[in-house]
């Protein structure tokens, strides 16, 4: 869908919406990890957020059939999805949330070499040294948390890794599902395939795959989790039906700021310097590179005209 010019701010304010929202994704989520395994608040979120789309469908009426060829793609999707929740909520049992999410944002980077591999996108030099750039920077916050926590400081990179993955599967797919129904599907499709697993880990008592029954507190921070990321995840589907994504993705590292602030009010999480200078490595390089991008599409339409 071509983004009319008149809605162009109400896409920017939606992706305002979303920087503010999504790091309440991982504030419930740090939460609840203290109490419970990492697989189950990957679980609650993805069964909240299937419960929480029923009445989204029923007031919309959307269409929710699927050929084989859409659930396997959507089946790859949830999978992907999994992935990235678990390996950045289990950094967030330890790490502070903007340190994480830091890490977690050399996904523009891995999604550049990824389109080169799979797509044969051309990047050229400038690109190349912006990425390089970027994880340079990931690695001045990845060395005190090393330092601190062990390996787990490396799991954001895989949340990154997977991310990239789910945000190429859902470009493919998006033509031909729309946000709704995909959101709905991805969920359901979600439990099916983390359920086994977690009660498999469960009865051979795998610590990260324990089940618990906690307090009443637990449970609403657990509802939190699927709210906050059905919430955050549909203002960024709208933001990229209103507006162009190269007006939109400069504003995604906004997202940073939020972090740290939560992460200050609700933990008293505050990056140190090391920190600070890799999150402004990670930015700086995340804006290059959307920058030269935005300049190659308009060299690109200028040629063509």
């Amino acid at each position: 869908m071509v983004a009319r010019e008149d809605r162009v701010p109400l896409g920017i304010a939606m992706m305002v919406a979303f920087c503010a929202l999504a790091p309440l994704i991982d504030v419930a989520a740090k939460f609840a990890a203290q109490s419970v395994s990492v697989g189950q608040v990957t679980l609650a979120r993805m069964v909240v957020q299937a419960l929480l789309m029923v009445p989204v469908l029923l007031v919309l009426r959307g269409n929710v059939r699927l050929t084989l060829h859409q659930l396997g793609w959507l089946a790859l999707r949830a999978a992907l999805l999994l992935g990235s929740t678990f390996t950045f909520v289990s950094a967030l049992q330890v790490m502070p949330v903007a340190d994480a999410l830091a890490i977690a944002f050399v996904e523009p980077f891995i999604i550049l070499a990824l389109g080169a591999v799979l797509f044969g996108d051309l990047v050229g030099p400038r690109r190349i040294a912006a990425a390089v750039v970027g994880f340079v920077g990931a690695l001045l916050v990845i060395q005190p948390n090393f330092a601190e926590f062990g390996a787990v400081a490396l799991f954001p990179l895989g949340t990154a890794l997977f991310f990239a993955l789910y945000m190429l599967v859902t470009r493919r797919i998006s033509r031909e599902v729309d946000p709704e129904p995909m959101q709905f599907h991805t969920a359901w499709i979600g439990v099916l395939l983390f359920a086994p697993v977690l009660a498999l880990g469960a009865l051979g008592e795998v610590e990260v795959l324990a089940l618990s029954n906690p307090e009443g507190v637990v449970w609403l921070q657990l509802f939190c989790v699927g709210l906050a990321a059905s919430v955050a995840h549909m203002a960024i589907t709208y933001a990229l039906r209103y507006a162009p994504s190269a007006t939109l993705a400069p504003l995604h590292y906004l997202e940073i700021v939020t972090a740290v602030l939560f992460g200050y009010l609700f933990f008293g999480d505050w990056p140190n310097p090391l920190s600070w200078a890799g999150i402004m490595v990670i930015t700086g390089s995340g804006l290059y590179i959307i920058a030269r991008e935005r300049h190659l599409a308009r060299a690109a339409r200028q040629a063509v005209s």
